[in-house]
């Protein structure tokens, strides 16, 4: 039924749904009144961002990408035009004059809008603010927001890239220091900072900013990262010092593991590059770069690695080592170093910060020298710790996941790939000397850590306390877009947990395990991309990792396990079920945002991907892949999960290709995609018994799940999914790739209370049997005993995040109106759960579905934002429902 007002009111036959008694209900729609609509506020655009960012800085996008809001709350409140302009004086912008570009009224609903204007100049700030038309055709104006370019191209570098005399083999971290002066008053300064390795910059001694780990992980010698800084208020008038502290990264690896990662083609001693451009009131700009003049020394970090640990000796420090008051006449000249690589772009996404701090929550002394911290929770990141003592007082602070018996810390599931050289490097264990100043903290510098628990062992006897550790959880500071409750205290927990191994595993890339690897495993990355999505704003994160794999994909389109890599896992781990990220995790993207830039950015990349799987499989089925990894018992053939990705990969590109105007290759791909499923189903398909393969779960949900069962085919296939599930006493018998699986392919295909019952599940195996058992993270394996295969926090079995927001909450994009544009509802009023709430921010504004049950009846709300549309899909019902912005109330009884 459509075109429903205030006053509607009707009654509909449904259809029973399984295990649940159904009357025949009378539904009311409760929309705002008239009254309020003639008294809202008029239509206003709000939380305007370019390049998917507030006010960014130092943007290389010579085209960026604007979006804004609408704020109104009118039923069907929607945008009619727009009109958006850009310009460098920020008066003649608000006055809608004077601007540099224009789009002129256009009559659009659209709220993103790519820039067409003349050519940005480098170092440029840009302001921009945008009118639109309400749904009667009246105006209103933002807000001014602005963005400012950054290079633009590297010819615009000034700065010389250096480092020290030392090699690849030396340990010590090196300081850089260079003193300037400044003589006029200052209108604007900016620090331009691009490294091999990782760095902290500093300006008259204290650090620039709050990021972390500051550039971002990427494939070093062909593509380099460099970060903006306003450091306007750090500048003094007079005499001025800059300091630069350099690290190890994945630059110069130094320790060693099953990766390789100590023998990767770029690695080299850290070395960066930075231009300090200084704007006076009077117009004149100063440029401060990297060259000769800069002095170096080594820091008191005597050892760094971001995979292992930090270890610092404070009696080496020199205290004011970065102010202008410091006399470096000891320190040596630094030499010139070629760029690590040909490409030096902006780092234009949310960075790592120290997100949250975590008290410890109690302290277990086991001697005189032996004490162990307990944070509650497991985290990513680390732990800082203040204390007193004599100089060369030494605190070994050893982090991990679980205890022995005895309390003391157990590194046994997360250490089995470290492969040490002697006994310096110890994993996950910092090393802290005392100056013997006072009280003296230390926080590793360029390092984070997978842990719950720290053990610290003193040289010599001392009493500890419990606020001596603070644990920090450190991440990529992704905003939060999506909130869950409901009624079950578990699913709350098993949501809260995935969102913690989300971000414990998303530090410019998306990895696996934040101690054991942290390696961009491809195939844990797009099982979990619509849970980070549904939850956080990850756009840019995502992109910037797409073209890491545009610079690790071999010409023939081969892509490796792992992405960055410095050369390990092209011959191992991936395949079209792993590496099925080039295309899934892009058509994601778009469906939550509605942008096909990334779409574009990598099609080239999808279509050879693809072409080689076909080139490898001219039959329609391939055996490349590494299969359903760690399933509880039952193992899903090879060849059954990879051309299920190979054809859900092509079928990906066939969209892709007809989105982006290229109608021949959409034909093309169409039908490699019909062939695809063809053989499959020939292959694998018992038309009498409606069975998949050997009848697996992950056989079956996978089929239905990714649209390779026959239409006429899948009320049988759902139908015998279900009876296996029921023999497996509700409980899953799935791998990582049936996870993505299983719970929707039951919820999409009548099975929804099936699907709950799977999901609640309390007992061995299931998510609810891991927070039954005290975790606060998603573990590895099912078994929490494995002897293998066990890190406490990994995010490969985390669609069930996902499956929260599109099931029980119903919220899906709809693919022909993506970013949330059209949102297709379809919740289910699942029997043994008594409330549900979900909510979505996305590009349009907050989705929210919510739904109670008092009694027999079930009270179903809905909001949707202005300048979209829904449609609705009750439980049972056969029509649908199309509504318009507004917020709506269903009382089903």
């Amino acid at each position: 039924m459509t075109g429903l007002t205030p006053s509607t009111r009707y009654s509909m036959t449904r259809r029973p749904l399984l295990n649940t008694i159904i009357l025949v209900p009378v539904v009311i729609l409760a929309l705002l009144a008239s009254a309020a609509s003639k008294a809202a506020p008029p239509c206003l655009p709000v939380g305007l961002q370019c390049e998917h960012l507030v006010n960014p800085i130092g943007l290389d996008a010579p085209a960026p990408r604007f979006t804004w809001r609408l704020v109104d709350v009118r039923k069907g409140a929607k945008q009619t035009a727009y009109h958006l302009l850009v310009g460098t004086d920020s008066l003649a912008v608000a006055r809608g004059t004077g601007a540099g570009w224009q789009s002129g009224k256009l009559a659009s609903d659209a709220q993103l809008v790519t820039y067409a204007g003349k050519s940005l100049q480098p170092f440029t700030r840009y302001f921009w603010r945008v009118e639109v038309w309400d749904k009667d055709g009246k105006p209103s104006t933002s807000a001014i927001a602005y963005f400012e370019t950054g290079m633009l191209n590297s010819r615009n570098w000034q700065g010389a890239w250096i480092s020290d005399r030392n090699d690849v083999d030396l340990k010590p971290a090196p300081y850089f220091r260079r003193t300037f002066k400044t003589t006029k008053a200052i209108k604007s300064a900016r620090a331009y900072v691009a490294a091999g390795g990782l760095y902290e910059l500093y300006l008259n001694g204290q650090k620039v900013g709050n990021h972390r780990l500051d550039p971002m992980y990427t494939r070093f010698d062909r593509r380099t990262l460099y970060v903006t800084y306003d450091v306007t208020s750090q500048l003094l008038a007079g005499s001025n010092a800059i300091g630069v502290l350099l690290g190890n990264g994945w630059y110069n690896h130094q320790s060693t593991a099953v990766w390789d990662f100590h023998k990767a083609p770029w690695r080299a001693r850290p070395t960066f590059c930075l231009d300090l451009r200084i704007t006076y009131a009077d117009g004149s700009v100063e440029l401060v770069s990297s060259g000769k003049g800069w002095k170096t020394s080594l820091s008191p970090i005597v050892f760094n690695s971001i995979y292992t640990a930090e270890h610092y000796d404070a009696r080496m420090e020199q205290p004011g080592w970065n102010t202008a008051s410091f006399s470096d006449s000891t320190w040596k000249d630094v030499i010139y170093r070629a760029s690590p690589s040909p490409t030096i772009v902006a780092q234009a996404m949310h960075p790592i910060r120290n997100v949250e701090a975590i008290p410890a929550r109690s302290i277990t002394k086991i001697n005189d020298t032996v004490f162990v911290y307990d944070l509650g929770r497991t985290i990513a990141g680390v732990s800082q710790f203040s204390v007193s003592g004599p100089a060369g007082t030494t605190f070994r602070l050893k982090h991990a996941e679980r205890l022995y018996p005895n309390g003391r810390v157990d590194q046994s599931n997360i250490d089995a790939h470290f492969r040490p050289v002697g006994t310096s490097d110890p994993f996950q264990t910092d090393l802290f000397i005392l100056g013997g100043k006072g009280v003296e903290t230390f926080m590793p510098h360029f390092n984070y850590k997978g842990f719950q628990y720290v053990e610290v062992t003193t040289s010599r006897p001392m009493e500890l306390t419990r606020d001596a550790l603070t644990g920090y959880f450190m991440h990529s500071d992704v905003p939060v877009v999506g909130q869950v409750t409901s009624a079950n205290l578990t699913l709350n927990k098993i949501w809260a947990a995935t969102n913690s191994s989300y971000l414990s595993n998303l530090f410019g890339y998306p990895t696996d395990c934040p101690q054991r690897e942290k390696n961009g495993w491809t195939g844990d990355a797009h099982i979990a991309s619509e849970t980070g999505l549904y939850s956080f704003d990850g756009i840019t994160v995502y992109e910037k990792w797409l073209a890491d794999h545009r610079d690790e994909q071999q010409p023939n389109g081969v892509l490796p396990s792992i992405i960055p890599t410095g050369g390990w896992g092209y011959e191992w781990g991936n395949g079209p079920d792993w590496t099925s990220t080039i295309t899934i995790i892009p058509w994601n993207v778009y469906l939550f945002y509605g942008d096909t830039k990334i779409l574009a950015d990598n099609y080239d990349n999808m279509k050879r991907y693809v072409d080689h799987i076909t080139e490898l499989s001219p039959s329609g089925l391939t055996t490349w892949g590494l299969g359903d990894w760690v399933p509880v018992k039952s193992k899903t053939p090879v060849e059954f999960t990879s051309s299920v990705y190979y054809f859900t990969d092509v079928s990906i590109v066939a969209k892709v290709a007809a989105l982006l105007g290229k109608p021949a290759d959409a034909a093309r791909y169409v039908a490699l995609a019909a062939k695809i499923r063809n053989a499959f189903n020939a292959r694998y398909l018992n038309r009498q018994s409606g069975g998949y393969g050997s009848g697996l779960q992950t056989e079956l949900s996978a089929a239905l799940h990714w649209g390779l069962v026959p239409d006429d085919r899948k009320s049988q296939v759902a139908a015998t999914l279900a009876r296996r599930v029921i023999a497996d006493n509700n409980h899953i018998d799935v791998g990582l790739l049936g996870t993505k699986t299983i719970l929707n392919a039951l919820s999409d295909n009548g099975q929804s209370d099936l699907a709950y019952a799977v999901a609640s599940q309390e007992t061995f195996p299931s998510w609810g049997w891991w927070i039954r058992n005290g975790a606060t993270t998603l573990y590895e394996n099912w078994p929490i005993d494995a002897t293998s295969d066990i890190s406490m926090n990994h995010i490969m079995f985390g669609e069930i995040g996902a499956w929260y927001y599109k099931a029980l909450g119903g919220l899906k994009p709809d693919p022909t109106q993506p970013g949330f544009k059209n949102v297709l509802l379809e919740p289910h009023f699942v029997t043994g759960l008594d409330h549900f709430e979900a909510s979505h921010d996305g590009p349009y504004g907050t989705i929210s579905s919510a739904w109670n049950r008092s009694g027999k009846a079930v009270h179903y709300r809905v909001t949707i934002p202005p300048n979209s549309t829904a449609t609705l899909k009750l439980p049972g019902e056969p029509a649908t429902h199309k509504l318009e912005a507004g917020t709506y109330q269903f009382d089903i009884r």
